[in-house]
């Protein structure tokens, strides 16, 4: 009987937030949302939306679970090492200001990766980085920029002296940065793309939608990237007739537009 209301819950957060947990895997989505509301003490779906959308710590929690903020820097090092040699440099001699995009930014490790290889490359100063993600709470931490030590176990030891500042509470990103990446509030799923990235970097966040929402989501990033652009995805989101997308495979996890 618990679980016999969460189609409705599905309808209510739609209405509430323009979030459709229906493009989401339902199994998993439900699974992990029963999860956090039996922790929190609500024994249906709807007693847990009433609570959660007249309290702000326990919605952006439900944000929290909802979008999985597991975020490292450098996740999966050689592929980001393929990035740093092979197509930001390819992608700068083409055009010397690039414009990149980190989609579901999640708490900020990923487009401050791409900062520092820019910056490292010189090449930051004429770069535009646009990072967004749909949870407000997962995007201030991002602005803090200040991270605990085991986010950065895959991070270059120049790189960590370069950009890092040790402090008490934890690893603080270099103002550098910081000013370089443009943090806003974006619902993937929803919201319209602006156009014309040299790179949409989107990891381990399509692997959670249904195949419908994965098609119209390649749609859209195809739609926003240059003719010749990149997009780099995670390792289980191997994109199948990519085709079909005006794409082509460029290397493992990374696809380049036709054109």
């Amino acid at each position: 009987m618990e679980n016999d209301d969460f189609p409705l819950f599905i309808r209510k957060i739609k209405d509430f937030t323009s979030i459709d947990l229906a493009l989401y895997k339902e199994a998993q989505m439900k699974r992990r949302l029963t999860t956090l509301r039996i922790k929190k003490g609500y024994n249906t779906f709807s007693a847990y939306f009433d609570a959660m959308s007249k309290d702000k710590e326990l919605f952006y929690e439900f944000l929290d679970r909802m979008t999985i903020n597991v975020s490292e820097f450098w996740r999966n090092p050689n592929r980001w090492e393929v990035m740093e040699q092979k197509f930001l440099p390819e992608l700068r001699n083409a055009s010397r200001n690039l414009k990149v995009w980190s989609a579901a930014c999640s708490t900020g490790e990923e487009p401050y990766t791409l900062a520092m290889i820019l910056s490292h490359m010189g090449a930051l100063r004429d770069a535009s980085i646009l990072a967004t993600d749909i949870d407000e709470g997962a995007l201030e931490k991002a602005r803090r920029g200040i991270y605990v030590e085991r986010s950065l176990k895959d991070v270059p030891p120049h790189y960590v002296k370069t950009y890092f500042k040790q402090e008490q509470l934890g690893f603080h990103v270099s103002d550098e940065l910081k000013k370089a990446v443009k943090f806003q509030k974006q619902n993937l799923l929803e919201d319209r793309f602006d156009s014309g990235f040299d790179v949409i970097v989107c990891r381990n966040v399509i692997i959670y939608f249904t195949e419908e929402a994965k098609h119209r989501l390649y749609q859209k990033f195809s739609k926003a990237l240059k003719p010749g652009g990149i997009l780099f995805v995670g390792s289980t989101e191997q994109i199948f007739s990519p085709a079909q997308y005006d794409l082509e495979p460029a290397d493992t996890f990374f696809y380049r537009k036709k054109g």
